[in-house]
């Protein structure tokens, strides 16, 4: 892992409706659950991606970016 590249902010927010599913965990995201919404956009469950910034520092779907 590359130290030198800073970790992706978030806001967190709460699902106002459904959305699909985390492509961390694979659950749903359902109304009511407490997301993260990255700066491409790209939203997750917030424990899934405070999980995956602990040893990773983009985004799962864009990891170039």
């Amino acid at each position: 892992m590359c130290f030198s590249k800073t970790r992706l902010t978030y806001n967190k927010d709460i699902l106002s409706r459904d959305s699909g599913e985390c492509t961390i965990c694979l659950d749903e995201l359902e109304q009511g659950d407490t997301i993260a919404r990255l700066p491409c956009l790209c939203i997750y469950h917030k424990g899934c991606i405070d999980e995956w910034f602990q040893v990773n520092r983009s985004c799962p779907e864009h990891p170039a970016d």
